[in-house]
């Protein structure tokens, strides 16, 4: 894919079709129930331009820090379609960000909160407020589990009986709804299901117990695509009709207004938008294994995959024709660790060659270990309709400026 595009910007190079990203923003929207809000995790991938083609369908966006926060005001979306989150909002963060208009954060304590509504009466307003719960257990035996333990994240459901009045009594703060995120990555529509229904009842018992306001409830995300390996996203024929069916079991009053939902997303809506084009930079044979080595490691790629978060075992390359035996993918890096993927099948490749890996508009550059040894950051390429729409990349060469 994308060859004349390797020949013209060289390698590693990542391309972002638009007309992807459309096609994945809609086919959310439609997997939801009428009405949704559904707020795209910049983390996955911050570039304006993916950023601003999902504002275009609807999107809204969810930040964590003051570069995505600049990426999402750069993309067009207005600061009241910006839900401000993280566990360690600074000062001076949340001062930028009250100062370009933010006023909707989710919290994950109540010294957290604290901090908000300083914030927010030095600039002379009210900061909305989504509580973010750590609820105690959870139904999904797939995915990565965000709840239920002892966590940075989310304030845990227990202590709020003795929390509620004093978070709700916190000056220039207005405690407007609810914030969960029980999972990431379910591929399984029933576990999804299963979460979103303990996330709901959690959500109408609280505020039926404690009083807990309801005007915007963000029931999470969990919405599974495959990373750096060939596959479709994950279809979940189910989830519009059985959250439906929930949403009018536990609360009702959606269907008039009187609850505002949202969901959350990231890799489902840009993952599938990106490929990597990688340049083979030598073949070598070393006691009977085939190594290739390319000019894209876990500087360009995966980086996280060293706490187990991102990369799977192997990253799957697209190319025609036949494997012609097993061989590893390495990178570039003056360390073992910058493997790809070990005894692998692959064709037959020589230096020059350029391979694929799909699907990685999500957790791509800014994932990875984009300043480890100084190597030059990849080329992004944004495409609509074959179309070249904007070429850039990031700076981040480690080259030190040391005072005296």
């Amino acid at each position: 894919m994308y060859p004349d595009l390797a020949a013209r910007f060289g390698t590693p190079t990542y391309v972002y079709d638009l007309d992807v990203v459309a096609e994945s923003r809609d086919q959310l929207f439609g997997l939801l129930p009428e009405g949704f809000h559904l707020y795209y995790a910049l983390k996955a991938n911050p570039h304006p331009e993916i950023a601003r083609e999902l504002r275009a369908g609807g999107c809204r966006a969810e930040i964590s820090s003051t570069g995505e926060l600049a990426n999402a005001l750069a993309a067009g979306f207005a600061p009241d379609e910006i839900l401000y989150t993280g566990p360690g909002k600074t000062d001076v963060e949340l001062d930028l960000a009250m100062a370009a208009g933010v006023r909707l954060f989710s919290v994950e304590s109540y010294t957290d909160l604290q901090h908000v509504g300083a914030i927010a009466e030095k600039h002379g307003t009210t900061a909305s407020i989504l509580l973010r719960v750590n609820t105690t257990a959870g139904s999904a035996a797939t995915g990565i589990r965000m709840m239920g333990r002892p966590s940075q994240f989310g304030i845990d459901a227990e202590t709020l009986p003795d929390l509620m009045p004093l978070l709700t009594a916190v000056p220039g703060a207005r405690v407007a709804g609810a914030h969960f995120f029980t999972m990431s990555n379910a591929q399984d529509e029933d576990a999804l299901l299963g979460e979103y229904e303990f996330v709901l009842q959690s959500a109408a018992q609280l505020r039926r117990e404690l009083g807990l306001p309801l005007e915007l409830l963000d029931i999470g995300g969990g919405f599974s695509s495959p990373y750096a390996v060939p596959g479709p996203r994950t279809d979940y024929p189910k989830l519009r009709l059985g959250l439906e069916m929930l949403l009018d079991l536990y609360l009702p009053e959606w269907r008039s207004g009187e609850v505002q939902l949202a969901c959350e997303s990231g890799r489902y809506l840009s993952g599938s938008s990106g490929s990597l084009l990688a340049g083979v930079v030598n073949v070598k044979e070393s006691r009977g294994s085939r190594f290739v080595v390319l000019d894209a490691g876990i500087n360009a790629v995966g980086g996280l995959s060293g706490i187990g978060r991102l990369l799977p075992a192997a990253v799957g390359i697209e190319y025609d024709g036949e494997a012609t035996g097993p061989g590893s993918l390495v990178g570039p890096l003056c360390t073992p660790g910058d493997s790809l993927a070990k005894a692998t099948p692959l064709p037959e490749l020589a230096a020059g060659d350029v391979l694929t890996v799909p699907n990685v508009g999500a957790y791509g550059v800014t994932a990875s270990l984009i300043s480890f040894l100084g190597r030059p950051t990849p080329t992004e390429v944004v495409v609509r309709g074959g179309e070249i729409v904007s070429v850039s990349r990031l700076d981040y060469q480690r080259v030190y400026e040391v005072a005296p």
